[in-house]
């Protein structure tokens, strides 16, 4: 018997927004969604099922296009590179690991099944994002 389960990002007056199915992400690789409001999120699971979630716009060229990026890890960091001009964003905290005065808004992840939340949810080290 499968089980429903769901992607949720916590908006930032405090309630749950289910993305989508985790099933339905490949580890490693991101995917954009668009929050009430017309806010765009990128959503990825790392290798390990463990949810992140980010503002999807590149703070560098402007373009909502991080959920395209490479992901990969830089001293045990997981991190989302802009396909654009390469920045590399911190998946946790959203800082841009290039320029440590920039950062993307980053949201509280998790996976909620019928039996409950999984052990992947976390909260993001508040970090203040960029303009």
């Amino acid at each position: 018997m499968n089980s429903v389960s769901s992607l949720e990002i916590r908006l930032t007056d405090g309630s749950w927004y289910a993305v989508c199915d985790p099933s339905s992400l490949t580890p490693g690789r991101g995917v954009a969604a668009l929050l009430p409001g017309g806010r765009q999120v990128a959503v990825f699971l790392d290798r390990a099922g463990r949810p992140y979630a980010l503002s999807n716009r590149d703070p560098f060229s402007g373009a909502y296009v991080l959920s395209r990026g490479l992901t990969g890890s830089h001293e045990g960091r997981p991190f989302v590179a802009s396909p654009l001009l390469k920045q590399r964003f911190e998946l946790a905290t959203g800082r841009c690991l290039d320029d440590e005065e920039i950062a993307v808004q980053a949201y509280e992840a998790r996976v909620r099944t019928e039996e409950g939340v999984r052990e992947t949810e976390r909260t993001p080290e508040r970090v203040p994002a960029a303009p």
